[in-house]
Protein backbone atom coordinates (compact mmCIF):
# COMPACT_ATOMS: atom_id res chain seq x y z
CA UNK A 1 0.00 0.00 0.00
CA UNK A 2 1.62 3.36 -1.15
CA UNK A 3 0.94 6.13 1.68
CA UNK A 4 -0.85 8.98 1.19
CA UNK A 5 1.34 12.61 0.77
CA UNK A 6 0.30 14.81 3.64
CA UNK A 7 -1.61 17.50 3.03
CA UNK A 8 -1.23 21.26 4.56
CA UNK A 9 -3.35 21.68 7.72
CA UNK A 10 -5.91 23.38 7.18
CA UNK A 11 -5.36 25.97 9.77
CA UNK A 12 -2.32 27.07 7.70
CA UNK A 13 -2.66 30.00 6.14
CA UNK A 14 -0.52 31.54 3.70
CA UNK A 15 0.13 35.06 3.16
CA UNK A 16 2.34 38.18 2.14
CA UNK A 17 5.20 38.93 4.16
CA UNK A 18 4.88 42.19 6.18
CA UNK A 19 7.10 44.44 7.87
CA UNK A 20 6.08 42.76 11.02
CA UNK A 21 7.31 39.07 10.10
CA UNK A 22 10.80 40.15 9.27
CA UNK A 23 12.28 39.59 13.07
CA UNK A 24 10.70 35.75 12.90
CA UNK A 25 11.82 34.93 8.95
CA UNK A 26 15.81 36.30 10.06
CA UNK A 27 15.40 34.04 12.82
CA UNK A 28 14.22 30.99 10.78
CA UNK A 29 17.34 31.82 8.09
CA UNK A 30 20.08 32.15 10.87
CA UNK A 31 18.86 29.05 12.08
CA UNK A 32 19.38 26.97 8.64
CA UNK A 33 22.49 29.36 7.91
CA UNK A 34 24.21 28.15 10.91
CA UNK A 35 22.82 24.52 10.97
CA UNK A 36 21.77 23.59 8.11
CA UNK A 37 23.42 23.00 4.49
CA UNK A 38 20.35 24.40 2.48
CA UNK A 39 21.77 27.89 1.93
CA UNK A 40 25.29 28.09 1.62
CA UNK A 41 26.02 31.51 3.80
CA UNK A 42 27.60 30.68 6.29
CA UNK A 43 26.69 33.83 8.62
CA UNK A 44 23.11 34.90 9.15
CA UNK A 45 22.57 38.38 7.77
CA UNK A 46 21.11 41.15 9.99
CA UNK A 47 17.55 41.97 9.85
CA UNK A 48 18.59 45.12 7.37
CA UNK A 49 19.67 43.02 5.33
CA UNK A 50 16.83 40.52 5.67
CA UNK A 51 14.85 43.18 5.18
CA UNK A 52 16.96 44.94 1.86
CA UNK A 53 16.39 41.26 0.10
CA UNK A 54 12.92 41.15 0.77
CA UNK A 55 12.38 44.70 -0.72
CA UNK A 56 14.64 43.70 -3.49
CA UNK A 57 12.38 40.98 -4.23
CA UNK A 58 9.37 43.02 -3.84
CA UNK A 59 10.25 45.28 -6.64
CA UNK A 60 10.61 43.03 -9.35
CA UNK A 61 7.11 42.25 -8.12
CA UNK A 62 7.65 38.59 -7.19
CA UNK A 63 6.04 37.12 -4.31
CA UNK A 64 7.73 36.74 -0.82
CA UNK A 65 5.04 34.84 1.44
CA UNK A 66 4.67 33.27 4.61
CA UNK A 67 2.70 30.75 6.40
CA UNK A 68 1.59 30.82 9.94
CA UNK A 69 -1.16 29.74 12.38
CA UNK A 70 -2.47 32.95 13.11
CA UNK A 71 0.38 33.06 15.67
CA UNK A 72 4.56 32.95 15.02
CA UNK A 73 5.63 32.63 11.07
CA UNK A 74 6.46 29.03 10.56
CA UNK A 75 8.19 29.13 7.22
CA UNK A 76 8.53 31.44 4.19
CA UNK A 77 9.01 31.17 1.14
CA UNK A 78 10.00 33.58 -2.08
CA UNK A 79 10.79 33.66 -5.84
CA UNK A 80 13.40 35.17 -7.53
CA UNK A 81 14.79 35.73 -11.01
CA UNK A 82 17.16 32.61 -12.08
CA UNK A 83 20.02 34.95 -13.37
CA UNK A 84 19.71 38.84 -14.18
CA UNK A 85 20.57 38.54 -17.79
CA UNK A 86 17.13 39.18 -19.93
CA UNK A 87 16.94 35.60 -21.86
CA UNK A 88 16.39 33.67 -18.29
CA UNK A 89 13.49 36.69 -17.55
CA UNK A 90 10.48 33.63 -17.84
CA UNK A 91 12.68 31.96 -15.30
CA UNK A 92 12.21 32.05 -11.55
CA UNK A 93 14.33 30.14 -8.92
CA UNK A 94 12.78 29.20 -5.43
CA UNK A 95 13.12 29.61 -1.80
CA UNK A 96 11.51 27.99 0.75
CA UNK A 97 12.17 27.56 4.57
CA UNK A 98 10.38 26.21 7.23
CA UNK A 99 11.47 26.61 10.85
CA UNK A 100 12.10 23.65 12.34
CA UNK A 101 9.43 23.24 14.85
CA UNK A 102 7.07 23.13 11.94
CA UNK A 103 8.30 20.83 9.92
CA UNK A 104 6.85 17.82 8.66
CA UNK A 105 2.90 19.74 8.96
CA UNK A 106 2.99 20.31 5.86
CA UNK A 107 3.88 24.37 5.81
CA UNK A 108 6.27 23.89 3.12
CA UNK A 109 3.60 22.64 0.62
CA UNK A 110 1.48 24.83 1.15
CA UNK A 111 3.93 27.93 0.81
CA UNK A 112 5.09 26.13 -2.59
CA UNK A 113 1.98 25.36 -3.85
CA UNK A 114 1.15 29.23 -3.34
CA UNK A 115 4.19 30.19 -4.85
CA UNK A 116 3.79 28.21 -7.40
CA UNK A 117 -0.12 29.59 -8.56
CA UNK A 118 1.26 32.87 -7.91
CA UNK A 119 4.45 33.02 -10.15
CA UNK A 120 2.19 31.05 -12.90
CA UNK A 121 -0.23 33.67 -12.90
CA UNK A 122 2.58 36.76 -13.25
CA UNK A 123 3.50 34.45 -16.40
CA UNK A 124 6.82 32.84 -16.00
CA UNK A 125 7.86 29.95 -17.25
CA UNK A 126 10.13 28.00 -15.21
CA UNK A 127 10.37 27.83 -11.70
CA UNK A 128 13.94 26.32 -10.58
CA UNK A 129 15.03 24.57 -7.22
CA UNK A 130 18.43 24.87 -6.27
CA UNK A 131 18.51 22.68 -3.31
CA UNK A 132 21.51 22.43 -1.30
CA UNK A 133 22.84 18.82 -0.13
CA UNK A 134 22.20 15.57 -2.20
CA UNK A 135 20.89 14.26 1.28
CA UNK A 136 17.80 16.67 1.74
CA UNK A 137 15.47 14.22 1.00
CA UNK A 138 12.52 16.85 2.50
CA UNK A 139 12.96 19.81 0.19
CA UNK A 140 13.79 17.19 -2.76
CA UNK A 141 10.36 14.95 -2.06
CA UNK A 142 8.77 18.24 -1.37
CA UNK A 143 9.20 19.56 -4.90
CA UNK A 144 8.82 16.18 -6.23
CA UNK A 145 5.64 15.93 -4.61
CA UNK A 146 4.76 19.42 -6.64
CA UNK A 147 5.99 18.51 -9.93
CA UNK A 148 8.96 18.93 -10.34
CA UNK A 149 11.78 16.96 -12.30
CA UNK A 150 15.39 16.38 -11.07
CA UNK A 151 17.55 18.18 -13.64
CA UNK A 152 20.73 17.61 -12.71
CA UNK A 153 23.61 17.41 -9.38
CA UNK A 154 26.65 20.00 -9.04
CA UNK A 155 28.86 17.35 -6.84
CA UNK A 156 31.00 19.28 -4.14
CA UNK A 157 30.27 22.67 -5.37
CA UNK A 158 30.13 23.93 -1.76
CA UNK A 159 32.05 23.85 1.34
CA UNK A 160 30.11 24.14 4.50
CA UNK A 161 30.22 22.61 8.03
CA UNK A 162 33.39 20.98 7.52
CA UNK A 163 32.09 18.96 4.71
CA UNK A 164 31.77 19.05 0.70
CA UNK A 165 28.04 19.82 -0.45
CA UNK A 166 26.21 18.79 -3.32
CA UNK A 167 23.65 20.78 -5.34
CA UNK A 168 20.33 19.05 -6.71
CA UNK A 169 18.95 21.19 -9.60
CA UNK A 170 15.12 20.49 -9.72
CA UNK A 171 12.85 21.82 -12.52
CA UNK A 172 9.23 23.03 -13.25
CA UNK A 173 7.43 24.02 -15.74
CA UNK A 174 4.80 26.94 -15.23
CA UNK A 175 1.50 27.01 -17.45
CA UNK A 176 2.16 25.82 -20.38
CA UNK A 177 6.15 26.30 -19.81
CA UNK A 178 7.97 26.07 -23.29
CA UNK A 179 4.81 24.11 -25.17
CA UNK A 180 4.45 27.97 -26.32
CA UNK A 181 5.89 31.20 -26.73
CA UNK A 182 5.08 33.61 -24.11
CA UNK A 183 2.80 36.80 -25.20
CA UNK A 184 4.41 39.16 -27.66
CA UNK A 185 7.22 37.23 -27.92
CA UNK A 186 9.09 35.81 -31.61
Amino acid sequence: MIPKKPQPPSAVRVRDAEARDLPEIQRIYAHHVLHGLASFEEEPPDLAEMARRQDAVRKLGLPYLVADEGGPVQGYAYAALYRPRSGYRFTLEDSIYVDDAARGRGVGRALLTELIERCTGLGYRQMLAIIGDSANTGSIGLHAALGFERAGMLRSVGFKLGRWVDVVVMQRALGPGDAALPAGQR
